[in-house]
Formats: structure tokens, sequence, C-alpha cells
């Protein structure tokens, strides 16, 4: 049979007409081959050949059966946050084995550029989001709203009870991470804080801290706060110095932090990743961890049970969060009050008591 020649992109009506049957019939030749007689069956596949006909788009199909069994994780951030992060990258593998579970697809959407996240995020062929909202979860929301499908926030950095989301106890945990350290005896206390708001590193104040505009690292000092002061330690004597969660920033805030007179002995870093990066800045430098200074770290990603010594942390509980969190999109099962799970001390090596 020679090749038909049909001008422009084939489409099924192509195919049906060259064949002789109806376009439903040629639509049930590749949809629903059973109710198909064989030789009409094998007819319109040869003709289907000869044109050139690759068969029924597979996005069409997924989006007029409303489902394509796909989940979005979303982030304002470019797609290598999610391999070079400690916490996105266990955060997203605990979604992953969740989705494996359940056999449902994982598609990762980022940018960094609004123009090409807007477009990310209304492309994707997914049946609803989990939204990283470390950095820019306004517009990852606002974003997300305008698909009309199911969404969750994780670690969402405001206090608006309207969108769907689940967090961590961070002034409960930030709370038990101080008061460990005070509890072995320590009293020199500084804070490596992530982001309070945008394009800013260096010291920070009370009040600056009072009006951040991102709760989670709002939320953490307040917690630090609290248990230091049932040592009597005031907040006015703890240095808190706000990085970008990443080796520069950490590093510029150590030196800043031990070029004072009476260095701290103890040091609460607000991500795991500030701690590590705090632990090998000191190493280099011989301070000894914790002979010399003691490290508890907030997240309890599994690089941290790597070190050494070992992290002391407050461990989230990853498997759980992506529970939750797939759930609610798969089974549109939105938390009507943004939901709170607690974290857990977990003691290792980088912690003891001060030298005396």
């Amino acid at each position: 049979m020679e090749r038909l020649l049909v001008k422009g992109t084939i489409k099924l009506a192509d195919v049906a007409k060259a064949a002789g049957v109806s376009q439903g019939t040629a639509s049930n030749v590749f949809s629903r081959p059973d109710v198909v007689r064989e030789e009409v069956r094998e007819h319109v596949l040869e003709t289907a050949r000869q044109l050139g006909y690759p068969g029924p788009s597979l996005t069409g199909r997924l989006l007029r059966a409303g489902k394509v069994n796909a989940i979005g994780v979303a982030a304002v951030e470019p797609l290598a946050y999610f391999f070079d992060d400690p916490w996105a990258r266990a955060l997203l593998a605990a979604v992953a084995q969740v989705c494996d579970a359940s056999g449902t697809g994982l598609a990762l959407v980022s940018a960094k550029d609004r123009q090409k996240l807007d477009w990310n995020i209304k492309s994707a062929l997914v049946d609803g989001f989990i939204l990283l909202c470390v950095e820019g979860g306004e517009k990852l929301v606002q974003l997300t709203r305008e698909r009309q499908l199911p969404f969750i926030a994780l670690a969402l950095n405001d206090d608006d009870s309207s969108v769907p989301s689940v967090s961590v106890n961070n002034v409960g945990g930030a709370a038990a991470a101080a008061g460990h350290l005070a509890e072995l005896g320590h009293r020199r206390f500084a804070v490596l804080a992530t982001e309070f708001s945008d394009d800013h590193v260096g010291p920070v104040g009370i009040a600056e801290i009072e009006q951040a505009i991102y709760s989670t690292s709002r939320d953490r000092t307040i917690g630090y706060w609290q248990a230091l002061e049932t040592f009597g330690i005031r907040r006015q004597d703890v240095p808190i110095y706000e990085t970008n969660n990443d080796k520069a920033s950490v590093e510029t805030g150590l030196e800043h932090l031990f070029s004072a007179p009476e260095p701290p002995t103890a040091i609460l870093a607000m991500s795991d990743n500030i701690a590590m990066l705090a632990m090998n800045w000191l190493a280099a430098r011989g301070l000894s961890v914790p002979e010399d200074v003691s490290i508890v770290g907030f997240d309890g990603v599994p690089e941290g049970g790597m070190t050494a010594p070992g992290l002391t942390t407050m461990a989230q509980p990853f498997a759980e969060i992506a529970e939750r969190a797939v759930r609610a999109v798969l089974e549109d099962a939105m938390p009507v009050e943004r939901e709170m799970i607690d974290v857990t001390l977990v003691v290792r090596g980088s912690t003891a008591a001060p030298k005396s």
C-alpha cells in the first residue's frame, strides 16, 4: 500500500476519512480496540501508519479525563535547589516515597524568573501542587490559585490562614533547641539565622526581627528567646546574624561573631545546612565541636547524622509531612486551618557542656 499524502498535521479525522470509517470507530481503534472488529481495526491502523499518524495525543486524553495522576512540587528556585539544598532534598525524597506507594507521578516545577515560573505553573500536567514556600511563598500561592487546582503549602513564611498548609512548630522546636544548650550550662549564645527579609545579610536587632516578613525565622527566634529568658539570658545579649543559608554568608557571619571579645560557646543554627557549614568553618580554624563550641541545627536532614561529630538537631517528621501533603492533594482533602506538626530534639555529638 503506497503512503497516502495528506497536507498539514495528520488528525484522527483524516485517518477515519482515508479508512472509510466514522471518526467514532477510528477513535475506538486507539482507545477501545476490543469493541472494534479485528479486520476493521487492522485496516484503520494500517491507514494510520501510511498517513504517519502517531496516535491520539496523550496530553489531550489525560486532560479530557480530568486526572493525570501526578503531583507537582514547586519552588521559587532554580531546579538545582531540589538536589542541592539538604532540606528540600530530604522532603522531596519523602514525597517521592509516598508517591511511589500510590503509583503517583512527580513533577518538579521551579524557576527564579517570575515569567518562567508563571508558565511552568500554568503548563504543568499535574493534579495539584505541593508548594515549598521557603522563599517567595506568596508568589507561588498566587500562581497556583490561578490554576484552580488543589495545593498545599509547606514551610509557609507568612501567617495567611486562608492558605492550606502544613508547617512545623517553629517556636516550640527552637525553644527546645535553646533549652538543651542552656541546660548543659551554656550562657554565651549566638544565632545564625535564615532570612528575616529580602536582600539583607548581617546582624539584626530586636525591632527588625519583630517586623520580619518571613515568619519561620521570626518564630524560631521567638522560641530561642523564650527558652533563654527562663535561664536569665536577655534577648538583647544574644547576637543574631542573618544569612542566606549559604556558605558565603554563613562564613561571614561566623567571622563577625567570633571577632567579639567573648565569642559564643553555643550556636543556634536555623537550619542543618547552616549548622554543617558552621562546623566546617570552625574545624578549619582549629576550634573543636563540641569542646570549644556546641551547635544545634534545625531540620533533621540525613546528612546531619553523617558529620563528625553528629549534628544535634530539631528533626522534622518528613515522612508524616509528605504523607499529609500528598493525601491532601490527591484526595482534595485540604486542611481547614493551618496544620502544625511538632519536631523532635535529636541529641548527637555536636553539643556538650562548655569548658569550665
